[in-house]
């Protein structure tokens, strides 16, 4: 039950049905899941480890606001260590792991052209596992899975730009492509202007919302 209930409430933070700073009342959440506060604590405690969740003394759990600085700070090492993997890994690449990608990418433009945020998330979100875990490097692997998954809440703000989700879908293909080719240079290239949407996105709607100067420089 736990672990349904941090799935539910990351989706809904994907989705932009949860916003930063907005509180997660327990007793809520317990009449929502027909359930008790131990499950619904484990499950923020597992969010709160991912970093989406904030616990605030005397206010209880929160999703968690990264500010501008902390963005940046993110994904300027998000953008180091994908371009790593993209530099270490093996080429050529099999067919079998080109027809994954392949079968992921037409996941992820089906889900765009039938407006399913949900399926465009987890499309994407597989599609850039799979390809990263071509690098052989676990480490490497987790270090990048664990600051994709600190910036869940921001996912929201890119793909509500129509513009935001067709330069993905065409990055996607173009990946594809310059791995079939083994192009490791366009890989690079692309793998560094992919990240560029979500944190720019995020940061112009954090600063209509509260301010250049509300902990954003």
């Amino acid at each position: 039950m736990a672990d349904q209930i941090a799935t539910s409430l990351e989706e809904d933070i994907v989705l932009g049905r949860r916003h930063p700073r907005e509180r997660l009342v327990e007793q809520d959440l317990c009449d929502r899941f027909n359930t008790h506060r131990g499950d619904v604590r484990l499950a923020l405690f597992e969010l709160e480890k991912k970093g989406i969740v904030a616990r605030i003394p005397n206010r209880g759990a929160i999703v968690r606001d990264l500010t501008p600085k902390e963005v940046n700070e993110i994904y300027v090492v998000r953008e180091e260590l994908e371009v790593m993997a993209a530099r270490i890994l093996p080429f050529p690449v099999a067919a079998s792991d080109l027809a994954k990608l392949e079968d992921l990418q037409r996941a992820h433009s089906a889900a765009i052209d039938d407006d399913d945020m949900l399926g465009v998330f987890y499309a994407n979100l597989h599609f850039h596992q799979t390809l990263f875990a071509l690098c052989g490097n676990a480490c490497l692997i987790e270090s990048i899975s664990q600051l994709e998954q600190k910036v869940y809440g921001i996912r929201f703000y890119a793909n509500a730009s129509r513009e935001a989700l067709e330069r993905a879908r065409r990055d996607h293909i173009e990946m594809i492509k310059a791995l079939r080719a083994s192009r490791r240079d366009d890989l690079i290239g692309l793998t560094r202007r992919h990240l560029k949407p979500s944190p720019e996105a995020y940061i112009r709607a954090y600063e209509r919302r509260f301010g250049v100067d509300d902990q954003g420089r």
